[in-house]
């Protein structure tokens, strides 16, 4: 199954969205918290609706915590990133990679970025910043499930 991580989100909406995709396409999701609202179950349900029973959601209580588990379970991590190198189409995704999206207000710190095994990003024009962090994930994920035949049937 493959993962998508949410690294210290900020915007509740997005994480609305974002488990709703998950829970639609297959995925399982990842919450590395400090978030920048309350994840409580309560708060997590008014984001993502009735869909929340479809996905398994983990939440990380840091970046350590969440850093252990993947270690433990030798799981691959993806980072998409505005300083990402390698387009996200270029990548050969793997059935069990973990996709990483960063804060929507500052991406991720340095020390995420070097821990990533890969690290992607989705090519926009020239002097824009970058696509809404939904919109990202949905790109990235739809083509690691083309790449890996791995999502719903």
């Amino acid at each position: 199954m493959l993962r998508l991580a949410l690294y210290q989100s900020d915007i509740p909406q997005n994480t609305g969205t974002i488990l709703r995709m998950a829970a639609c396409l297959g995925l399982a999701v990842e919450i590395v918290e400090p978030a920048g609202f309350d994840v409580s179950d309560r708060h997590l349900r008014r984001s993502g609706l009735d869909y929340l029973d479809h996905v398994p959601i983990t939440r990380h209580r840091s970046w350590a915590a969440f850093s252990e588990w993947r270690a433990r379970e030798g799981i691959r991590l993806v980072l998409a990133t505005t300083a990402g190198a390698l387009p996200y189409t270029a990548l050969a995704y793997r059935e069990g990679d973990c996709i990483l999206m960063g804060r929507e207000s500052a991406g991720v710190p340095e020390a995420v970025h070097t821990s990533a095994d890969a690290r992607v990003v989705v090519p926009i024009r020239p002097g824009l910043r970058s696509l809404n962090v939904a919109v990202a994930a949905a790109m990235i994920v739809g083509e690691a499930l083309r790449q890996t035949a791995a999502g719903p049937p």
